[in-house]
């Protein structure tokens, strides 16, 4: 993927100079998205630390889940949810319940979350017009949000959204506020607390039990419904919010060949994930056939949740 960057000119600008303006200006991507320079709050992306509306939220929200996201916890949700015996509903009826869902672990956005899809799906359709695929994985990556509905137990929001780390082994220094993390029953668990803790190196991400969350829902109704998406799709649907992988490369001593291959496309998702969201209203009605077909395509027309 391309990324072109408007040069800067200095009188007496040294190449750091320009190196450092280069990274700071807006950038292009093929086919034409931007990357704005702010968030909807006019902050950097991803920016925890800054003074702004949603920081004492945002950083409450990942102090009660990095205290409560332990191996126990996320054993018990995946007995309790990969039964998918909750509901019967289509893609469609899925997006169009998380109209009223605000996630409240976003620094960048509170738009409905209908919106960050179609956003994100409709900047990658253009630059990647020929990876169906993929503009699909954009629509529907953030669905297992819908277990904030009463439908779904209405989980709490540090249980669904945030960025997600693997349980079962050490919580890196990368991850977000990870000072809590000294709070967390695994943190002085001779059996989680080391680089590999129950796992072995290069055992595969397959089998690394994640955070709790919307990520991993997700991927699991994917499966189990039986989807044609490529294993790439799959991946970007479970591991779109593990950043401590794909911004820091932390925890990449337990992929296999498979995940280093499927990250390159995650890495390409995720630009697009973080960066297309914006108050830009994407025109629902005009789009919608062209999603449903994919969807027909790759999903059965109705999936147990």
């Amino acid at each position: 993927m391309t990324i072109i960057v408007e040069e800067t000119q200095f009188e007496n600008g040294s190449q750091e100079q320009i190196l450092k303006s280069r990274a700071e200006t807006e950038l292009v991507l093929d086919g034409g998205f931007c990357i704005p320079h702010t968030n909807s709050y006019g902050h950097n992306f991803r920016d925890y630390d800054v003074e702004s509306e949603r920081k004492q939220g945002v950083e409450n929200f990942y102090r009660v889940n990095h205290i409560n996201q332990t191996v126990d916890f996320v054993k018990k949700m995946r007995g309790e949810y990969e039964k998918l015996n909750k509901i019967e509903m289509s893609i469609w009826d899925c997006c169009e319940l998380l109209n009223e869902v605000i996630d409240e672990s976003d620094p960048d956005l509170d738009e409905p979350q209908i919106e960050h899809l179609l956003q994100t799906a409709e900047a990658i359709r253009k630059d990647y017009p020929d990876q169906d695929w993929l503009h699909l994985t954009a629509l529907i990556h953030d669905l297992g949000k819908v277990l904030l509905h009463p439908s779904f137990g209405e989980l709490p929001q540090w249980a669904v959204v945030g960025d997600t780390f693997p349980v079962g082994c050490a919580f890196d220094q990368s991850i977000v506020h990870s000072k809590y993390f000294v709070q967390n029953p695994d943190y002085n668990n001779p059996a989680y607390n080391g680089k590999y803790g129950i796992y072995s190196e290069n055992c595969g991400l397959d089998n690394v039990m994640m955070s709790w969350g919307h990520d991993d829902y997700m991927y699991l109704v994917a499966k189990e419904n039986g989807t044609t998406l490529p294993s790439a799709g799959l991946f970007i649907i479970r591991y779109h919010s593990f950043y401590a992988l794909h911004r820091s490369e932390a925890y990449k001593h337990l992929m296999s060949e498979e995940d280093v291959e499927n990250l390159k496309w995650l890495q390409i998702f995720n630009k697009y994930d973080l960066y297309s969201k914006s108050k830009v209203r994407v025109d629902v009605e005009k789009v919608k056939p062209y999603y449903e077909s994919l969807i027909d395509k790759y999903f059965p027309a109705k999936l147990r949740w």
